[in-house]
């Protein structure tokens, strides 16, 4: 999308935290959770064969990309997914495909253009 007329350096940077957050497989799995309804962070670490350390610094990229929110409540920290900001994701995917489509209609067209019409054994 750089280059792309309208695009500021700071949508891109956005874009490049969103899609680096949803990269990961486990990233995403905690996505699909913490948008289902609000989880504690040591809930879904037990959810995970790695360490609470591993899975707190998946929720940090998570959050830091926007993709959720944290709060404290007692000694637990909720996680809760903010769907807005993955409806701007599917914002981007959308204006990709728009762009790749119109693309592919050009290339249609010029096909179109540049092919002889067809001739059959009766005119030969």
């Amino acid at each position: 999308m750089a280059g792309t007329t309208g695009t500021s350096p700071d949508d891109e940077d956005r874009a490049d935290a969103l899609f680096h957050a949803l990269s990961d497989r486990t990233r995403r799995d905690i996505m699909r959770r913490v948008l289902a309804g609000e989880h504690s962070v040591s809930v879904l670490a037990a959810k995970y064969d790695m360490s609470f350390a591993a899975v707190q610094k998946h929720v940090a990229v998570l959050e830091k990309a926007g993709l959720l929110t944290k709060r404290r409540q007692g000694r637990e920290q909720l996680a809760s997914g903010d769907v807005a900001a993955v409806r701007s994701v599917a914002s981007m995917l959308t204006e990709l495909e728009q762009v790749w489509r119109g693309r592919i209609a050009r290339i249609d067209d010029l096909l179109t253009l540049e092919t002889p019409p067809a001739t059959t054994p009766s005119e030969e």
